[in-house]
């Protein structure tokens, strides 16, 4: 089952409960390619073994894996942490995150400003550019056990909004800009 998208409406309600516009509108994945947003479905079961997986890895660079588990019992200081990880942020690298247990949601910035709402479940491999907005949440399963990959040291530095002037935004900003065609 693929990952799904929406543009998120504008309710103040829990921000773990889905946030979508009515009627239920799903955004196609070529919409966040456009963004930069990458994703595959692999097998969760499977990642140690994951010939696809490795093949991402290698291509990629990612030397780097660890996991995390997001829930209450496994997280320390885990009410602060998802605080933090739901203030709107970029990296200066990429943000790439494999589920998988669980679900949880990565908000991004589409073009015009708009909350696009990404849900992620068991088997979703997602890449968020670097120096896109974005944060994350989960949802009402409450838990997530993620593989975050990087290419070399993992640098964990959340800029908070507004950070037009990092070089990453720049970048992100600019390779926007090429994309369709200014």
């Amino acid at each position: 089952m693929a990952m799904e998208a929406w543009f998120m409406d504008d309710s103040n309600e829990h921000p773990r409960l889905p946030h979508r516009l009515n009627p239920k509108e799903l955004l196609p994945l070529d919409k966040l390619a456009e963004l930069g947003v990458l994703y595959w479905h692999l097998n969760p079961k499977n990642y140690e073994n994951d010939e696809e997986l490795r093949h991402i890895r290698e291509t990629r660079g990612y030397n780097y894996m660890d996991l995390i588990d997001i829930r209450p019992e496994k997280l320390e200081n885990y009410e602060e942490k998802l605080k933090n990880f739901y203030t709107e942020h970029i990296h200066g690298d990429e943000e790439v995150r494999y589920c998988l247990e669980g679900s949880g949601y990565f908000d991004v910035r589409d073009k015009e400003d708009r909350w696009i709402r990404i849900w992620i479940k068991a088997g979703d491999l997602i890449i968020l550019p670097a120096g896109i907005y974005h944060r994350f949440t989960l949802d009402t399963s409450n838990f997530i056990k993620l593989m975050r990959l990087f290419i070399g040291e993992p640098v964990w530095t959340a800029y908070n909004r507004p950070q037009e002037e990092h070089p990453a935004r720049k970048d992100y900003i600019k390779s926007l800009n090429e994309e369709v065609g200014f």
